[in-house]
């Protein structure tokens, strides 16, 4: 088992290259199908009221503008991505790493979809599983797909790090 050190740096390459891989499906999808994804910089506009003590907007978009605001929605989507690998190895353990496997990648990633259905949603003006938005279930789904689709950039981020690592 590595030291901290190793566990952070794991955790660090899988979730960077997991989360790079949920924005390259969001790229492909808004090229292919037309479908935009999250606005990032509305996450760091509510993150940064968050930090001031606003935790709910009806709706964020309404809220005025903060400075760096897409700086900090974009550093956090990849810090809360390397937190969910790092989560990932808390779990299964560093030694998932000799061989990932899909499962535990998917579980982790389709669990990851929690968060912005009982916090960030419901923050952004949104509601619980994006219920307050004028097609909750396409909302839905969509975030369901996007998070399936990092966990397989976990299992891929995975096997990287594994190659990476020998």
């Amino acid at each position: 088992m590595p030291d901290i050190l190793g566990y952070l740096l794991f955790s660090a390459l899988v979730g960077g290259i997991a989360t790079g891989f949920m924005d390259l499906w969001a790229f492909a999808r808004l090229r292919l199908l037309n479908s935009p994804s999250l606005d990032y910089g509305l996450v760091g506009r509510w993150l940064g009221y968050v930090f001031r003590g606003r935790f709910f907007h009806d709706p964020i978009n309404a809220s005025p503008p903060l400075p760096g605001e897409r700086l900090i929605g974009w550093t956090a989507h990849y810090l809360i991505g390397i937190a969910f690998a790092a989560l990932l190895l808390a779990i299964w353990g560093t030694d998932w790493l000799d061989e990932p496997t899909l499962g535990p990648a998917l579980m982790v990633g389709l669990g990851s979809v929690a968060a912005p259905f009982l916090v960030m949603q419901p923050g952004m003006g949104a509601g619980v599983a994006a219920c307050r938005t004028p097609e909750p279930g396409v909302a839905r789904r969509r975030s369901l797909v996007t998070h399936a689709v990092f966990g397989l950039g976990l299992y891929i981020g995975g096997w990287i790090t594994h190659l990476l690592a020998w």
